[in-house]
């Protein structure tokens, strides 16, 4: 029952980007149901932001600590926060009721690190005609147990796909009829549902956004690789495209618009708008900081693309690539337009995907930059887009 931090600790801290600028505060704590003898898990949290509360999922968020909540991407959905069913508000929800069939009150919760987000492992009770305005003065800690009735009860017969690598828990999915399929997709976050369809075909990916609320799934679709994202979408019909796109964050939404413009076989239906991007100015450290982010997949870590200003695609003229190798072989201090990399070129939107296979394969590479006629980057083209395109149909429930 160690606790990492207080609930009470958290509130009203500042929330950081990755640069250490505040973007908000910690207005509350989301938990989900406990399930298999396991803590309630905390999905995410919520956060006040000029003129709204808006929800942060746990698995944007790289640090809590007493000098605030850091975030893992310096982009955030501002859409408005909404409780879900099962979903249980800390702040809101606990602290202060009444334990059942007891005189003590909640007076703070106890959170801990588990796996790569947090639980909350401890309740701290206090004499209902003694609770303090300084937490924990008086009373004592108890299991989180103790206020197990105080949380959502339906039973998560699917917490355990929490645990699992996004590929097993595709593969259990996969055998589920539709009904479970939906309590399998409630019983996830935002992000590890994200993570889910991104290892399932298209078909049962449109089915399991079918079973969930629009605005959710359109949540999700934010928080996907935005290839896959664009790939999901172009599967769907018009109408139901059309929606799900309106809505999305609009800054989202856009990169997805611009997407779906090229054919699916080609250089642009299978490029990344986000791949790394820095101005030429920029250093070695700087770059060497946005590969180690754990939320950027490996295939685009590999290395960074340079360009004049802006750095948002389309982006200035393109310069060239840095890989990681040759960043870790210069001193930090270095600028990024001191390691640019022999090869490499550029290629057009219109490219076919099985010309792109062909470059990547010749000169071993893990990505390529998309180009337009004018040399501005539209994003990269990486070895597992190629593959998912170019592997048989249906290989993934070989």
């Amino acid at each position: 029952m160690d606790v990492d931090l207080y609930a009470s600790r958290l509130a009203r801290l500042p929330v950081l980007d990755p640069d250490g600028l505040a973007v908000g505060r910690v207005a509350d704590i989301v938990v989900g149901p406990p399930s298999a003898g396991r803590p309630p898990p905390v999905l995410g949290f919520v956060v006040v932001v000029p003129g709204r509360r808006i929800f942060v999922g746990a698995g944007r968020v790289e640090s809590l600590a007493a000098e605030g909540l850091r975030l893992t991407t310096g982009t955030v959905n501002l859409r408005g926060f909404a409780a879900r069913p099962l979903e249980t508000l800390v702040i809101r929800d606990l602290l202060g009721r009444r334990l059942p069939g007891t005189d003590e009150i909640v007076n703070d919760v106890g959170l801990a690190a588990a796996g790569r987000g947090w639980e909350i492992v401890a309740v701290h009770v206090a004499p209902a005609n003694r609770r303090s305005r300084l937490p924990r003065r008086h009373g004592s800690n108890r299991p989180w147990t103790a206020m197990a009735s105080m949380l959502g009860s339906e039973q998560d017969t699917y917490a355990h796909l929490r645990e699992l690598h996004p590929v097993e828990a595709a593969a259990q999915v996969r055998t589920l009829s539709p009904h479970e399929r939906g309590r399998a997709a409630r019983s996830l976050d935002d992000e590890q549902l994200a993570d889910l369809l991104e290892e399932l075909p298209e078909d049962v990916q449109a089915e399991l956004l079918g079973l969930i609320d629009v605005d959710r799934a359109a949540d999700v679709l934010e928080v996907m690789q935005p290839d896959d994202a664009v790939d999901l979408l172009g599967f769907l019909r018009g109408e139901r495209r059309t929606t799900l796109l309106a809505a999305m964050d609009p800054a989202e939404a856009e990169p997805l618009r611009r997407l779906l413009s090229y054919e699916g076989d080609t250089a642009g239906g299978l490029m990344t708008p986000e791949p790394i991007i820095l101005a030429p100015s920029a250093t070695v450290a700087e770059a060497i900081a946005r590969v180690r982010d754990p939320e950027v997949p490996a295939a685009i870590a590999a290395q960074v693309f340079v360009v004049e200003p802006p750095t948002e695609t389309p982006t200035g003229p393109f310069l060239g690539v840095c890989s990681i190798q040759r960043l870790l072989r210069e001193r930090p201090g270095t600028a990024v337009k001191e390691c640019l990399e022999r090869g490499n070129q550029p290629i057009p939107a219109t490219l076919a995907e099985v010309e792109i296979a062909e470059r990547l394969a010749a000169y071993n590479l893990l990505a390529l930059p998309v180009c337009d006629e004018h040399r501005r980057l539209l994003g990269a083209v990486t070895v597992d887009d190629v593959l998912d395109r170019v592997l048989p149909q249906g290989w993934r429930e070989r």
